[in-house]
């Protein structure tokens, strides 16, 4: 996946949920990172890197990560359960579309 492909992905994704506010991105080279606010106390923070293959995905709340999903070549796909967002829980290979849902379904709760 390149970067133009994950953002297009992300925003089509994002936008199917109709809970984000506003979203921000930046790209540079091989690099995208911004965030989804849902609202003045919670975003979705996320960042891939083209090069390395690293998708990083955070529900933020009162400044503190609350509920993860990355990839990186150290631990593979991992999940930061919202029970204990420092946990490092195996996952299979997910798509960016996936991910989003899996954050739409655990903020319906």
């Amino acid at each position: 996946m390149d970067v133009r492909a994950f953002v297009e992905e992300l925003l089509d994704a994002l936008a199917g949920t109709g809970l984000f506010e506003r979203v921000a991105v930046q790209t540079e080279g091989p690099v995208a990172n911004g965030y989804a606010s849902i609202h003045e106390d919670r975003f979705l923070r996320f960042y891939f890197n083209e090069v390395s293959g690293t998708m990083a995905f955070a529900l933020i709340e009162a400044q503190q990560r609350i509920w993860g999903l990355d990839f990186d070549n150290r631990r593979g796909w991992h999940v930061h359960p919202i029970e204990n967002p420092t946990d490092h829980v195996a996952v299979d290979p997910t798509t960016v579309t996936e991910i989003i849902a899996r954050l739409h379904d655990l903020l319906l709760r």
